[in-house]
């Protein structure tokens, strides 16, 4: 087997991680990473998650960024921090100089100046800054308006649908208690600052960003225009915030009780390759016990036919039914009619419409019962669904009717705002948080999430003309950790946040490609841009297999005592416990298992076993994992970076 390089491995590509430098200034600590602050501590509270500066393009695209001159000069009670940082994307050039400085008084300021040098239109250029949702939601906080006046908000608990956070709107200083007794204000330059509720779509944060929303946007930024924005953030700390213990750095996994809930059902969407599947792509397709194929049909579309056909092909060939997503126009009921005609050609195998119109994030009603009236003589067994092809923000913003609906829909991914490897592993846990919260809104209504990928398929937010892929670069919606074995513990992640939250059915990526759960025969299009393999599985293919074989049984809880760093999703059926646990950092951790006894059956996909796994998966899958005992009820682990294990139970020759 010829190796990929470790770090593709870990996170498909070979370039090292950013390097992460901790400062200090007295009881006031962060970390550099690439120009922004991150964990800002006062003593052991976390204050802000992130401090950053972005520049985004008329279509809200974060425009990168380049740092140059960096200088960082630190000592036990103070550092300071200065860097030149250059956005350069399109018709966009912008230069900023930045300057950091904090003190052991616990204030700390951060400034940017910057300058046009290019004529170009923007949405934003500032500063955001990002709260930790789960630590601040339900925690009042004051804002101090543009007109001086002072006013009370308070961080929702329930997701928010007002954004920006109403009292937010206007705001030139920030204050909050980040812990019983312990104040943190922060004043703004330069802007005015909003904050919204970023959970709505999946991060762990609210977030406050300059220029109001309420403003006109995009706005033409000249040539030679200069901006000049800061923040001071002045912890006050009269020393009776009460200290908690440090956290006890052993890492324990406990499994608790069935969750009452069965375990979704779990598809793939077809792929947008568009190349008809090989023999030994069916086998191991089939070999995932998939619940679904979904389809996205545009029916004003004069193609679409094709695509139904081929979609019914490699459906039967699956031997699965299709989850058909229907994009319809305001000529929705001569295209339906259309469409009945062509299932009389074709004969899908559908068991589920998913009603949306090209032209609304959240379909009116009419639609969906016309779609209904129409489709509804095929089959009356097919289940009918609407939502939004985009994310929870469009549904608990609209709070649409749900009646008339066998089930509501509505899709994610974990790069709206961030895209750095920890960010998005901290938009696990807010899936689950979303699911519970549309329970709210729709009762017992069954819930889909479709799809769910690693990078955003199309954007809803665009108010110009999108720009189409670069040669030799990849596509916005390919992300290269499909291929890695980050990909695969980020996906056994997202499998826990919505199992262990009763949903439904959930569609993961698609078939094969680099959007997929394997690569095609041909190669990737970009073997220098995107390292797989020809013919090989992705990591991720393993970890939804280990899910799938469980069809039809049950969820158990499981609790992490650092989520951050490990966690893990426990399956029961037929008198056999499957506990997979995954390390979601670039470091090894050890871990204690709690919840499994007797002998048990352990295999690991990891730096050692990955290429084997996608090259051969047949073959690694049938190889016995080995065997060891428990001691009392517990195991313990070690998982190398971003590595998973599946442990089982009475599984041991």
């Amino acid at each position: 087997m010829n190796p990929l390089p470790l770090n593709v491995l870990y996170y498909g590509r070979e370039e090292s991680l950013p390097e992460l430098r901790q400062l200090q200034a007295g009881l006031l600590s962060v970390e550099l990473e690439e120009g922004n602050l991150l964990s800002v501590r006062w003593r052991q509270w976390e204050i802000l998650r992130k401090i950053y500066v972005a520049v985004r393009d008329r279509n809200w695209g974060t425009v990168p960024r380049r740092l140059s001159n960096l200088e960082v000069s630190s000592n036990a009670d103070s550092f300071r921090i200065s860097y030149q940082a250059e956005h350069r994307q399109g018709d966009i050039d912008f230069v900023w100089d930045a300057n950091i400085l904090a003190t052991a008084e616990g204030i700390l300021t951060f400034s940017m100046e910057g300058q046009a040098r290019s004529t170009f239109l923007r949405n934003r250029i500032g500063f955001c800054l990002l709260h930790p949702a789960k630590e601040y939601a339900g925690r009042a906080f004051i804002v101090q308006q543009d007109d001086g006046i002072i006013i009370e908000a308070l961080f929702p608990t329930a997701i928010a649908p007002q954004q920006p956070l109403p009292g937010t709107e206007r705001m030139r200083m920030v204050a909050f208690e980040a812990a019983p007794g312990l104040r943190a204000e922060i004043q703004f330059e330069g802007d005015l600052f909003q904050m919204e509720d970023q959970r709505n779509w999946t991060d762990a944060t609210f977030k406050t960003f300059c220029t109001p929303l309420s403003l006109p946007y995009p706005v033409e930024v000249r040539e030679g225009t200069r901006v000049f924005q800061a923040i001071v953030l002045k912890i006050i700390d009269p020393g009776t915030a009460q200290s908690f213990p440090a956290k006890e750095e052993q890492i324990k996994l406990s499994i608790g009780k069935a969750v009452s809930r069965s375990l979704p059902r779990v598809g793939l969407g077809l792929a947008s390759r568009g190349q008809p599947l090989t023999a030994t792509e069916i086998s191991r397709l089939k070999a995932l016990h998939l619940s679904h194929l979904r389809v996205d049909l545009h029916l004003s579309d004069a193609k679409y036919p094709a695509i139904l056909a081929q979609a019914t092909a490699e459906a039967q060939q699956l031997e699965v039914p299709l989850e058909a997503a229907l994009f319809l126009s305001d000529s929705a009921e001569s295209e339906l009619w259309l469409l009945y005609e062509e299932l009389g050609r074709f004969h899908p195998p559908i068991s589920t419409w998913l009603i949306f119109h090209a032209a609304e994030m959240t379909p009116s009603q009419k639609w969906v019962e016309l779609g209904r009236q129409v489709l509804g003589a095929w089959s009356p067994e097919i289940r009918f669904g609407s939502g939004t092809n985009a994310y929870f923000y469009h549904l608990n913003q609209a709070r649409p009717l749900m009646h008339g609906l066998d089930l509501v829909c509505y899709s994610m991914h974990p790069q709206e705002h961030a895209f750095d490897n920890r960010s998005i592993v901290e938009t696990l846990d807010v899936q689950a948080e979303t699911v519970r919260n549309l329970r709210e809104l729709a009762g017992e209504l069954p819930i889909v999430i479709s799809p769910v990928t690693l990078k955003p398929r199309f954007n809803p937010n665009a108010t110009g003309f999108l720009s189409g892929t670069q040669p030799g670069e990849l596509p916005s919606e390919v992300d290269v950790r499909q291929v890695s074995l980050l990909g695969a513990a980020w996906t056994l992640g997202s499998l826990k946040s919505l199992a262990e939250n009763g949903v439904f059915s959930a569609t993961y990526y698609e078939t094969t490609g680099w959007r997929g759960v394997m690569e095609g025969k041909d190669g990737s299009p970009l073997p220098g841009r995107f390292r797989s393999l020809p013919g090989s599985v992705f990591p991720l293919y393993h970890v939804i297999a280990d899910v799938t074989e469980f069809q039809g049984g049950e969820v158990l809880e499981t609790r992490s005592t650092h989520p951050l760093k490990v966690i893990g999703l426990a399956l029961f059926r037929n008198g056999i416990k499957r506990v997979l646990i995954t390390n979601l950092t670039n470091e090894a951790q050890f871990v204690t298992v709690v919840g499994v006894a007797g002998r048990l059956n352990i295999a690991e996909l990891n730096e050692h076993s990955v290429m084997w796994a996608m090259i051969l998966p047949e073959e690694f899958r049938s190889q016995p994992g080995r065997c060891v005992h428990s001691v009392g009820n517990s195991i313990e682990v070690s998982l190398l970076p971003y590595a998973t294990a599946r442990i089982e139970e009475e599984r041991c020759p």
